[in-house]
């Protein structure tokens, strides 16, 4: 039988306060409604196992990757920008937009197209596996918008979208 848990979390199970990287904390397995659940301590807010745990370990907390070391695993980022085409909100344009550069370098997208919709440059955009067909707006960033952008879906990435 397989056991799929949850990775150490990122704030104490007890006080709520996040748990500081590089420090030992405890892990505790316990079941709840049929299910196996894990719970993390900071050393603040350990008190001991709770009556009834399955299994307690001590681990420790991860240090936050370097996200400019960070490699984007191309099948994930494809996901990833697939579900924002879908959602299609300008909140996230920017974010696709640097996404689509990522994937395009990768090459999981292909340029088919660029067209021009008034005075916005737009690139028509296909998956090398059958995705899309993407239209994506060129946002002209400049370097540094760029590599921040890259920055936080590397960062986004590694934390919400493992696999």
């Amino acid at each position: 039988m397989d056991y799929h848990l949850k990775s150490l979390g990122k704030n104490c199970a007890s006080t709520g306060k996040p748990l500081v990287p590089g420090s030992q904390c405890h892990s505790v397995l316990i079941e709840r409604e049929g299910n196996l659940v894990r719970l993390d301590f900071s050393p603040e807010g350990w008190s001991g196992p709770p009556p009834g745990h399955l299994g307690c370990w001590r681990v420790e907390v991860p240090l936050a990757a370097d996200p400019k070391t960070t490699r984007i695993d191309p099948e994930v980022a494809l996901r990833y920008f697939e579900q924002l085409s879908e959602e299609a909100s300008p909140i996230h344009d920017q974010t696709r937009y640097a996404l689509a550069l990522v994937l395009l370098q990768q090459r999981k997208l292909k340029l088919e197209n660029v067209r021009f919709d008034d005075d916005d440059e737009v690139l028509e955009l296909s998956g090398l596996h059958g995705e899309g067909n993407f239209e994506v707006r060129n946002y002209h960033l400049d370097e540094t918008q760029t590599q921040q952008l890259q920055a936080e879906i590397k960062s986004q990435l590694s934390t919400e979208w493992q696999t």
